[in-house]
């Protein structure tokens, strides 16, 4: 017995008419992943764990990628790389002076795992970088790890 049998019958109908409406159906119809869909985020999440496991393990290409992102901040500006927008002056300097470390975590604001930059020091928060720059190095590390092989 599931908690819908155990629901009065009037409840069970009002529930019934709800699912049974198409503004309601479409609503659960978008919610609903197609195999390409999944496959495309098997392989996105493939490649990000593939990417978190070399950062831990290869102090070298953690180097490579922070030197990169450092490089695209003095060029670009924090603006166009970083997803957050107020950052204290600590983070700032923090960050103009190279002193932070790249991981991947999970982005609060949308829940997907991304790379991530934490700041050397006293400081806890890490900041996302915006989803397509975060794309971008990891495509470029795919490209640079199928060249390896």
């Amino acid at each position: 017995m599931d908690w819908f049998d155990r629901l009065p019958s009037r409840e069970k109908e009002r529930l019934r008419k709800r699912l049974r409406s198409p503004g309601e159906y479409e609503r659960l119809r978008e919610r609903v992943k197609g195999p390409e869909d999944l496959e495309r985020e098997m392989e996105k999440n493939e490649l990000l764990a593939e990417l978190k496991f070399a950062l831990e393990t290869e102090p070298k290409i953690q180097e490579e990628l922070r030197k990169e992102i450092e490089k695209d901040l003095r060029e670009q500006g924090a603006e166009q790389i970083l997803e957050a927008g107020n950052l204290t002056p600590k983070v700032q300097d923090a960050l103009a002076s190279g002193a932070f470390t790249v991981g991947i975590d999970v982005n609060p604001s949308s829940g997907n795992e991304q790379i991530v930059l934490q700041p050397e020091g006293n400081v806890a928060e890490k900041i996302p970088l915006q989803k397509s720059v975060s794309e971008q190095y990891t495509a470029g590390f795919m490209s640079a790890g199928s060249s390896e092989v």
